[in-house]
């Protein structure tokens, strides 16, 4: 839900913030579930998302937008989805919402589709 506006390379890269988050346990989760369900971390899980409703009564399994993010899941799960964040751990759209307070200009990593993705809480790369 948090980026099918974006097609593929935007719901791969929500993908990856998912998994670094997993990878990386933290107070946002220690699993993909925990890390999905985490409160006011993914806007479309939020108590009161107005999204749940619109979506999942709008899917089925005709639905190409569906059928891409549960074959984006499915490789995510298996371990085979490459991260193309930059090893982000935070994302937001900028369209729609103001730069939260880790948004700083140092921790960003990419713009993939409407989304800005951010390195704010895992440690740096080592090259």
């Amino acid at each position: 839900m948090e980026a099918r506006g974006d097609g593929l390379e935007g719901m791969h890269a929500v993908a990856s913030v998912v998994l670094n988050r997993a990878r990386n346990p933290r107070w946002w989760g220690e699993d993909i579930a925990s890390v999905c369900l985490a409160p006011e971390q993914f806007s479309s899980w939020n108590n009161g998302s107005t999204q749940i409703p619109l979506v999942i009564d709008a899917i089925t399994k005709n639905d190409l937008t569906y059928q891409t993010a549960y074959n984006l899941a499915e490789i995510a799960i298996s371990g085979l989805l490459p991260d193309i964040t930059g090893h982000a751990d935070s994302y937001f759209r900028p369209t729609y919402a103001t730069p939260p307070d880790w948004a700083l200009p140092e921790y960003f990593t990419a713009q993939i589709g409407t989304q800005k993705f951010y390195r704010t809480e895992l440690p740096p790369l080592v090259a």
